[in-house]
């Protein structure tokens, strides 16, 4: 598939939404403003650190015990030149190897939590759930994927390396991981996971991807992906290069949908109406509905465009495309256990 046929896949809805996203997104934001509304899914965070002599090898350097159950692992990482944490979410019946879900947040990426927890219900959700869960803390506008370049405010991103290579082994050998993995994510973490797991389709058994887009090599695809970086005052070339470098090509889900060949899929949108999250009750429905609205229905336009095109090329995937919400927590937290029996139907969990 060429680039004119991947442009061609986005429908006029999806583009309108994110022409709209471009021109919001690409507004500054205030370093002394608090952070944008929670349930945009976007926030602030500071450029990572970078250690002054990281470790040759990957290393877990300690743990901080949150409970019982609940671990903040610190990663020495040669490939990000730093030490990262992560969360990890551990069963209630350790006596026998498990999968482990990765799950990534949205453009916020905020290094001290990840949304799944504070917004999604994920300690709640997967406290019955015979998995290890390891929740990304950090990489605001990152993409969770490898930058050409270090960037001179949001520092180095090498998350692919990092989470495809040198955490996986790491988490396995500490928490006795079994090598069935599976990724799930939201938003900006939506099209990230499908990336890694196109790009990586032997360490993923399954992935879920809610409210995302997949055409990162169109013009309307890179141009929001562009607009996304700018919010947090990155230079987009340092992540895939000049507008015709084939690296924004090499990362389309949509050009490369048959390395998901063999994968469990999962796929949800909602339609950008107003839903049962976006009432009076809400403080913030006026953000979710005036912001999220608009970004949701492009989401839904572009899973859609997705879908169909797994389902000429004859990939099976679960598709929920729920009549009305935004793009917001509250219908994001609702998808947690809908996609739950199809990630745990290829973990082999009940």
């Amino acid at each position: 598939m060429d680039r004119r046929r991947i442009r061609r896949r986005l429908s006029g809805a999806a583009i309108a939404a994110l022409l709209l996203c471009a021109a919001i997104c690409s507004a500054p934001l205030t370093v002394a403003a608090p952070a944008p509304p929670a349930e945009s899914g976007s926030a602030e965070g500071p450029a990572p650190s970078v250690d002054d002599q990281p470790a040759s090898t990957p290393a877990i350097d300690h743990i901080d015990r949150v409970d019982d159950r609940r671990m903040r692992v610190f990663v020495h990482s040669p490939a990000m030149a730093r030490t990262l944490p992560v969360d990890v979410l551990l069963p209630a019946d350790r006596s026998h190897p498990r999968p482990t879900v990765y799950l990534l947040d949205g453009r916020s990426a905020d290094a001290d939590y990840n949304n799944w927890i504070e917004r999604g219900g994920a300690v709640q959700f997967f406290a019955d759930k015979d998995v290890n869960v390891v929740l990304t803390l950090g990489g605001p506008a990152g993409y969770y994927t490898d930058w050409q370049h270090p960037d001179p405010v949001l520092g180095t991103n090498m998350w692919e390396t990092f989470l495809t290579r040198e955490l996986p082994p790491l988490i396995d050998a500490t928490f006795d991981g079994n090598g069935r993995n599976a990724l799930e994510g939201v938003s900006m973490g939506a099209e990230a996971a499908m990336m890694l797991t196109m790009r990586h389709p032997q360490l993923y058994r399954a992935v879920a991807a809610h409210s995302g887009c997949y055409a990162m090599g169109s013009d309307v695809g890179q141009a929001q992906a562009r607009a996304v970086v700018r919010t947090y005052g990155g230079d987009p070339d340092n992540m895939f290069g000049k507008e015709t470098d084939p690296d924004w090509l090499t990362h389309d889900v949509m050009m490369h949908a048959d390395d998901l060949r063999g994968k469990t899929i999962f796929l949800s949108a909602g339609s950008g109406l107003p839903g049962p999250y976006d009432g009076p009750g809400n403080p913030e429905s006026a953000t979710a509905i005036g912001f999220g609205g608009p970004l949701e229905a492009g989401a839904s336009a572009c899973t859609m465009a997705l879908a169909d095109r797994l389902d000429r090329m004859r990939i099976p995937a679960t598709v929920d495309l729920y009549p009305v919400g935004t793009h917001s927590w509250p219908y994001w937290k609702d998808q947690l256990p809908r996609a739950w029996p199809t990630l745990a139907g290829a973990l082999g969990v009940g």
